[in-house]
């Protein structure tokens, strides 16, 4: 899955990365999004890409209430059209959401470590995604997302079984054009992004509470592992 991502990169270079003519939101860092937060995403409207900003958790049109929106912060790319929340989505309601990280946690023995991970040269990338838009009981529009998720590559499968879909940048286009619907084609596009252009460090366990949204989430600390793979191997020793 993923649950936490990171958006540092300055307004001006969120515009030159993406195309975009204008943003009018305001941007701080952001060291560690979390689901039901309020998240930059990017849509094409009228061949124009337009930078929004929507609820972390997706509220399919139907649905009754917006309870189910705290289970639908991700999508897996493989069954999307089996699913009747995202199927339709996938034909018509597609976005990418920015990113410069994320974060995933790696299990040695009986403790989890938090790995940030990025490109190597930790730029910019795109991640696949689908929104839609609620209609609350009281007639409030409420305007929300989720995160597709895909295979692991080679660098991922040693922290975690999923990953997020990130986009070639030569796909973007493709992925945000309204005008494109072949379901087969769309899914091509969710390959999991190549390991060789990838990299992941050590966090502090300090991500792990949301609340917590400063530069020392991001900072990279000694790596836990080893002690922790040491401390497994003598224990299935005695």
């Amino acid at each position: 899955m993923c649950g936490r991502f990171t958006l540092v990169a300055n307004p001006e270079d969120l515009m030159d990365r993406f195309g975009l003519d204008e943003i009018t939101l305001d941007l701080p860092p952001r060291y560690n999004i979390a689901p039901s937060q309020l998240v930059p995403v990017i849509l094409e409207i009228n061949g124009q890409r337009i930078l929004r900003e929507f609820r972390w958790g997706l509220i399919p049109g139907w649905a009754k209430d917006s309870k189910v929106g705290s289970r639908m912060i991700n999508a897996r790319a493989e069954t999307l059209l089996q699913k009747p929340a995202f199927g339709r989505l996938l034909l018509s309601k597609r976005c990418i959401i920015p990113s410069d990280g994320f974060f995933e946690w790696k299990r040695v023995g009986e403790q989890k470590h938090p790995k940030r991970i990025t490109l190597i040269d930790e730029a910019l990338f795109a991640m696949a995604g689908l929104y839609d838009l609620w209609r609350s009981p009281e007639g409030d529009i409420h305007q929300t997302f989720t995160i597709i998720t895909t295979q692991p590559n080679e660098l991922m499968s040693t922290i975690h079984n999923r990953m997020p879909a990130i986009l070639h940048p030569e796909n973007e286009a493709d992925w945000l054009n309204p005008e494109e619907s072949d379901p087969e084609f769309l899914q091509a596009l969710l390959a999991p992004f190549p390991s060789d252009a990838m990299k992941a460090y050590s966090v502090h366990p300090m991500v792990g509470n949301p609340r917590n949204d400063s530069w020392e989430c991001i900072q990279e600390i000694e790596d836990p592992d080893r002690g922790e793979e040491q401390l497994s191997f003598f224990k299935k020793k005695l």
